[in-house]
């Protein structure tokens, strides 16, 4: 499968943990690329600075879907079932 020109899914629902130019601490969920430009296409593309993550992510039916709605929709459902979980120690100490 080809990625669709303009989709961005993949560069806008999951986090990535890996430094990207002019993002040194990766991205959230759902926070937008700074290295999509104003179509959606990454400027990075066949550039060696593209995170090594995001140079192996390759496009799937499972993934992308029928369109890219589809897409989005789930990749940010898998992010969230991925996601670790918060226990309470990881929760700020609330008492007084």
């Amino acid at each position: 499968m080809e990625c669709r020109v303009g989709c961005a899914a993949c560069c806008i629902a999951p986090s990535i943990s890996s430094s990207i130019p002019g993002m040194t601490d990766g991205k959230s969920a759902g926070e937008r690329c700074t290295q999509l430009t104003d179509d959606n296409r990454c400027m990075l593309f066949d550039n060696n600075e593209r995170p090594q993550v995001c140079r192996n992510l390759q496009p799937s039916e499972e993934m992308c879907g029928s369109s890219n709605s589809e897409a989005m929709e789930r990749l940010t459902e898998w992010e969230q079932l991925t996601r670790p979980e918060t226990t309470s120690s990881d929760q700020p100490d609330s008492t007084p």
